[in-house]
């Protein structure tokens, strides 16, 4: 049976760009039609609404829903919505096709440059937005109850575990296997067969670090409350998610990734604070390289989900 790795990931990335197109439209036409019924007043706006009246720019509207600011988003931000999903899609297309015709070799070169992507990528998400909003505001940074996430991190990544664990249970990643997919996610592979310690190093770096910062930054700092902006919280934390997900280019991990995705849109919108999803990020990748590494030096044979 052919790997529909491919078919599926561009399904889900055209299933995310449906959804969020479908919504942000109905959405936009059903305000302008309140608009042009109304009798002589504008409506002052609404924060989680793509239509703002001139009373309204000045000053960020209250909160409907959840935590996560989005007045400081506009109509050009369609355009970074767009630019993301484009450079996301391409990438993994690419990948993925070059695996079929390749084994999995990366470099020190490959891998720094798989970094300096990521930071490259948030850097310009982030000159964007603070042109508009300062740092600070714009994440959340100044977070009162931090304390919280010692409670956070840990208890999202245990649920996470108890969550991929069932998967295995009932059988999710024979029948992956089934389908002549690969378990395991290359990333996690080098983690268990490579040799080179600069590479175990640059991955652990990439994993730990940089990832929980990066995609923090770029998935739920920006395009999470740009989409809500347009299409409100459920779409966007769907679309958000499915497109997370799918970035990560592989299919046995496509299920419990837009999962995790949409936990951390959960916990960004109850918490305001882009410091909550970035520690859960970072305990959640951490706890696997550490996990990775203990089973290789002591030969513990491990299947992993993740």
């Amino acid at each position: 049976m052919p790997d529909p790795t491919e078919i599926v990931l561009t399904s889900s990335f055209i299933t995310a760009l449906g959804l969020f197109a479908i919504t942000a439209i109905a959405r936009k036409l059903l305000v302008s039609k309140t608009v042009s019924n109304a009798p002589f007043e504008l409506p002052l706006g609404n924060e989680d609404s793509p239509y703002q009246s001139p009373i309204s720019n000045d000053l960020p509207p209250p909160l409907p829903a959840g935590k996560v600011p989005t007045w400081f988003y506009h109509p050009f931000d369609l355009f970074g919505l767009g630019v993301i999903f484009l450079v996301f899609f391409s990438l993994v297309i690419a990948s993925v096709r070059t695996a079929r015709t390749a084994d999995l070799v990366l470099d020190p070169n490959a891998l720094i440059f798989s970094i300096g992507f990521q930071f490259a990528t948030a850097g310009a998400v982030a000159f964007i937005v603070t042109r508009r909003a300062g740092l600070v505001e714009w994440l959340g940074l100044r977070w009162r109850s931090w304390p919280w996430v010692f409670l956070i991190a840990p208890g999202t990544v245990a649920l996470m575990w108890l969550f991929f664990g069932t998967l295995q249970a009932t059988g999710y990643m024979k029948w992956m296997e089934s389908l002549g997919v690969e378990s395991v996610q290359d990333t996690v592979k080098l983690l268990q067969t490579s040799k080179d310690p600069l590479i175990l190093g640059l991955m652990a770096f990439a994993a730990v670090l940089a990832a929980p910062v990066c995609e923090e930054i770029v998935f739920r700092g920006y395009f999470y409350p740009a989409a809500k902006k347009f299409a409100g919280p459920w779409v966007a934390g769907i679309c958000s998610a499915l497109i997370f997900a799918s970035a990560h280019g592989s299919l046995s991990a496509l299920l419990p990734l837009f999962i995790f995705g949409g936990v951390l849109v959960f916990i960004y919108e109850k918490t305001g604070s882009l410091w909550a999803p970035i520690a859960v990020h970072f305990c959640f990748n951490g706890a696997t390289v550490l996990v990775q590494l203990i089973a290789r030096i002591y030969q513990i044979p491990l299947d992993p989900v993740q």
